[in-house]
């Protein structure tokens, strides 16, 4: 039973963290390159929205929640509910989806 219990772990917390490689590919499937300049994301450039570069290291997310794993997914699947009216649109990201995209963004230090 113990020779389970630490790959069960690091499955664990790797289904908590996502896939950092899932949400790349997720970020052209939901076109966020199409508001904003996302290092190593081919696509457009959009202006729209402030660049990605280095959004792990910033204090904030959208100026308003902690930058925090759980509260990017938050961001991801509904900035509306978080700031209402903000020029990010809900675009039906699911949970599991959020999850990767907030992976892989956490790869931006």
């Amino acid at each position: 039973m113990k020779r389970l219990a630490v790959p069960f772990l690091l499955l664990t917390l790797a289904c908590q963290r996502g896939n950092a490689t899932h949400g790349k590919e997720l970020i052209d499937k939901y076109g966020c390159a199409s508001c904003h300049v996302i290092p190593n994301v081919e696509g457009p450039k959009g202006m729209v929205g402030p660049p990605l570069a280095h959004i792990a290291s910033r204090p904030f997310i959208g100026g308003k929640l902690q930058n925090t794993p759980k509260n990017l997914e938050k961001w991801l699947q509904n900035p509306q509910m978080v700031d209402r009216g903000n020029s990010m649109p809900n675009l039906g990201v699911t949970q599991s989806d959020a999850r990767d995209i907030a992976a892989f963004l956490d790869t931006l230090k």
